[in-house]
């Protein structure tokens, strides 16, 4: 069974907001900032009102709200428990982005705009952009009101004249590439790593510091071969699963499938590149899911 909240963070009695309001955010709190993993047992009726001096009804009135937010389950003749978080998924091979996929499912993905000014790019950025004359784009990618995903992405100033936030709240970047500029996204390469938040990206993404992150980096050439976007985005694990389709070995392979999930390979050139097997996609994965199994447990 789980421990109860926090019992430094009293209710206030003195507030505007209701008592079972009070119950039910320091409950969310916890089992958001995943105190209590999915199929927890929460406790019972009778320690939540011990707990936090209040009536049984104000702690049922709590506990309707959270199963209402999908937070808990609570079946008849069972306690209730954490219920099992929403995971989203993302197609990793595929040059369409996050929003367009989102959308394809009939999940509302908003997007808020950090930043989207010129900013000179670390060194790398500039050998593949071929210059240091670029935006940064910063975006916090969210469902239902909790964050999923913070971006970072480097794009051509001198090809996007006039490319302002406005134009990229709550719509998809790559849609916008089409329709104002005529940039349409072509091959690339992505790399999956598993990595701790740090404080910044905790902090943004609301989950602790040290928590898993499935980091997604890529980067991606137009329909001319140009260079268009590099690209940073760091997922919550616990809320996005990434998938990649499989062909039995030996049939014909996008060259983007190796390319997707290799962890370590350079820029590419405006070669094309060979079909590979899919060793390389099966080790990066497993690579990424043991270290995210490491953060979980505290091991790094």
């Amino acid at each position: 069974m789980a421990s109860p909240a926090d019992p430094d963070a009293p209710l206030d009695r003195s507030s505007g907001h209701p008592l079972h309001v009070q119950v039910a955010q320091a409950l969310r709190r916890d089992i958001r900032g995943r105190q209590w993993a999915p199929g927890t047992v929460l406790p019972s009726e009778a320690v939540l009102c011990q707990q936090f001096g209040v009536a049984r009804s104000v702690v049922r009135q709590a506990l309707a709200a959270l199963v209402a937010e999908g937070l808990i389950r609570r079946d008849p003749g069972r306690a209730p428990t954490v219920a099992p978080a929403l995971e989203h998924h993302r197609m990793v091979q595929r040059s369409t982005g996050l929003f367009e996929q989102f959308a394809n499912t009939g999940t509302a993905l908003l997007t808020r705009v950090l930043h989207c000014e010129p900013a000179a790019p670390p060194p790398d950025v500039a050998a593949f952009f071929g210059s240091d004359d670029t935006l940064l784009l910063e975006r916090l990618r969210r469902v239902d009101d909790e964050p999923l995903a913070f971006v970072r992405t480097w794009l051509p100033r001198a090809r996007l004249p006039g490319l302002s936030a406005a134009h990229l709240q709550d719509t998809s970047l790559h849609r916008t590439l089409v329709q104002r500029f005529g940039l349409h996204p072509g091959r690339g390469r992505n790399r999956i790593r598993a990595v701790g938040a740090d404080a910044a990206l905790a902090s943004v993404l609301q989950v602790p510091a040290g928590s898993p992150l499935l980091m997604l980096e890529g980067q991606g050439f137009d329909q001319h071969g140009q260079p268009l976007e590099w690209f940073t985005t760091w997922h919550r694990a616990e809320k996005l699963v990434f998938d990649v389709d499989v062909s039995p070995a030996g049939e014909h392979i996008q060259a983007a499938l190796p390319r997707a999930a290799t962890a370590t390979a350079a820029i590419p050139d405006a070669a094309p590149v060979a079909p590979q097997s899919l060793e390389p996609v099966e080790a990066a994965l497993s690579a990424a899911l043991d270290t995210v199994r490491r953060l979980r447990r505290g091991e790094t």
